[in-house]
């Protein structure tokens, strides 16, 4: 933006201008040969102007054929000029994505599963599900408590198969408990896949 001179038979000055908030700058009187600050260039030394004096393509490289070049890079993937472990997060990522993907399309079809299942009018006498509850968070927590049972066996068999082999020669008390609980279990979590 340039400044306004005016000029009359006073000399030269910048016309009276408006601030932002609504007052008024006077005029300034200016000397022939005066450079408003915002006006004045921006000092470059001899380093900064010949880089930007600089080409960006090679000597000799068709403009075009950069163009298509570039679009190729973009084409192949972010991942050309990358280092092995940014690439290797990446990879993480993407499969981290595509289990969670796969794990709310399991809960979907969990819930679609269940909303098919009817509930006979004796079940329902003898656990009466309380009014207002949603069949999806009920489907949820079945298969919370599957995956918990789950985890509790496999815990029971690999106490076994370390007693069995001889890993574990005296188990703790609590550790016989946890065996005896391995057939109410199984029992529990057959009756709730049976649910299903």
């Amino acid at each position: 933006m340039a400044t306004p001179y005016v000029t009359d038979e006073s000399g030269k000055y910048i016309a009276a201008t408006q601030r932002p908030d609504g007052t008024w700058r006077k005029p300034r009187r200016v000397k022939d040969g005066y450079v408003p600050q915002e006006e004045v260039p921006v000092y470059e030394n001899k380093y900064v102007k010949f880089f930007k004096s600089k080409p960006d393509l090679p000597p000799g490289m068709n403009p075009e054929d950069a163009a298509q070049a570039s679009s190729g890079a973009e084409k192949q993937g972010d991942t050309a000029g990358l280092s092995k472990t940014a690439k290797r997060n990446m990879k993480r990522k993407e499969k981290r994505k595509q289990q969670s993907q796969s794990q709310q399309e399991d809960v979907k079809a969990l819930s679609e599963e269940l909303d098919g299942v009817k509930v006979s009018e004796d079940e329902k006498r003898v656990n009466p599900e309380p009014e207002g509850t949603d069949p999806t968070a009920a489907a949820a927590e079945k298969a919370k408590k599957i995956k918990n049972l789950r985890k509790k066996l496999r815990q029971v068999e690999e106490l076994q198969q370390k007693i069995s082999s001889g890993e574990l020669k005296s188990p703790s008390k609590e550790q016989l408990d946890k065996l005896g609980r391995g057939q109410a279990l199984r029992a529990e979590l057959q009756l709730l896949e049976g649910d299903l």
